[in-house]
């Protein structure tokens, strides 16, 4: 009889030279999802109750997405990171089976325009891309790892890297979702410079991306509109460029000390996706520039704590899975808030740790976990 709680205990069984976690950075962690909690629980009020008659819908249905996340926490907190290391090609199959299965008829679901949802009885449960930010880094660090030297020469380096990532960018084009691919793209470029790749492969890689927005601003007209809203908001008030306007309004109206917790008018069926990708405005327009700069202060320690874990990690591979997770969050943090403030095009992607999303928040907890587990195992001096 197989016995699991055995093979658990095994699996999180702390290695001798392990030591204390950052303890700061699980503070900041915490301090960024009750925040969140908070902020969601306010802002999704009206659009729950006029969608599904529960002013508290989506603010339970994070909650049981934050209960799972902090399992994978823990999980992956007390999981000894360099076991990932072996599993590494099996997490670039789970990446695009994963990727592959919102195109299977009755199984994949289109929200927003994009078919990037896998349902179950009509109900969309889970969003692929949203674990293919997780499963693919840890492929790619494994990746580099075992190259190092090798990774100068174009047949061991940027070939079958961009061969790779190719696979996984069509199948995100093809949903589609430009807003995670862009999240996952900025994450690679920086890992693979981390893991020793040639700076002219980065180059060649960034002009190659530049053709590939050029030709899908072509294919895809929405492209080309958000960033005609980008440099003139007023372009298209009431269509293409509704929910930025909106989003300015919202912000601006914040001022230096806010609305006041719950008192917004933007998320009174104004402002659309309040409990996802634009809660940032929500949030600016009821605690003003004051908290939300704050908040954003917050992401900025995040990524400081991941860095230090990163330099201080015991080996390649910890050094990259530690800068992968650190640059994915704060390019997340950076592309959401961003849009919603119309510092570049809007993208359409969660704010980590706050948006309403129970996918996104299990990924984000199970990688921090992982940058845990690499802290607790740092050089001390």
């Amino acid at each position: 009889m197989v016995n699991y709680k055995q093979i658990i205990k095994n699996l999180i069984q702390p290695r001798h030279s392990e030591h204390e976690a950052d303890k700061s950075l699980i503070i900041i962690v915490g301090l960024i999802l009750t925040f969140g909690l908070i902020m969601l629980a306010s802002a999704s009020l009206i659009v729950a109750y006029n969608t599904y008659h529960d002013s508290y819908y989506f603010l339970k249905r994070q909650l049981i997405g934050l209960t799972l996340g902090l399992v994978a926490f823990w999980f992956f907190s007390k999981f000894n990171y360099h076991r990932l290391r072996k599993y590494a090609i099996w997490m670039l199959v789970f990446s695009i089976v994963l990727l592959s299965l919102v195109f299977i008829p009755g199984l994949g679901r289109e929200v927003n325009n994009s078919r990037s949802w896998i349902a179950i009885a009509g109900h969309p449960i889970m969003q692929p891309s949203e674990f293919v930010k997780l499963t693919f880094l840890l492929y790619l660090a494994a990746w580099l790892e075992g190259r190092k030297e090798k990774l100068k020469e174009f047949s061991q380096g940027i070939g079958p890297f961009i061969v790779i990532f190719g696979i996984i960018t069509l199948l995100m084009i093809l949903q589609p979702d430009i807003g995670t691919l862009s999240i996952i793209a900025l994450t690679s470029l920086i890992v693979y410079f981390v893991g020793g790749g040639k700076v002219s492969h980065l180059l060649i890689i960034i002009l190659l991306g530049i053709i590939a927005i050029g030709i899908l601003t072509n294919y895809k007209p929405h492209l080309l509109n958000r960033f005609k809203c980008f440099i003139d908001p007023s372009f298209s008030q009431k269509d293409y460029c509704y929910q930025v306007n909106q989003s300015l309004i919202a912000v601006g109206s914040g001022g230096i000390f806010g609305r006041g917790l719950g008192a917004s008018r933007q998320k009174f069926l104004y402002l659309p996706e309040v409990q996802a990708d634009a809660i940032f405005p929500i949030i600016g327009e009821e605690t003003g520039l004051l908290f939300s700069s704050g908040l954003i202060i917050l992401y900025f320690i995040l990524f400081y704590r991941g860095f230090l874990i990163a330099r201080k990690a015991p080996d390649d591979y910890g050094r990259i899975l530690a800068i992968g997770i650190v640059f994915w969050i704060v390019f997340q943090t950076l592309v959401n808030i961003g849009g919603m403030i119309n510092a570049i095009p809007m993208t359409g992607v969660p704010l980590p740790l706050i948006s309403a999303g129970g996918s996104s928040m299990l990924s984000t907890l199970a990688a921090l976990g992982i940058l845990i587990n690499i802290s607790k195992q740092t050089k001390l001096k």
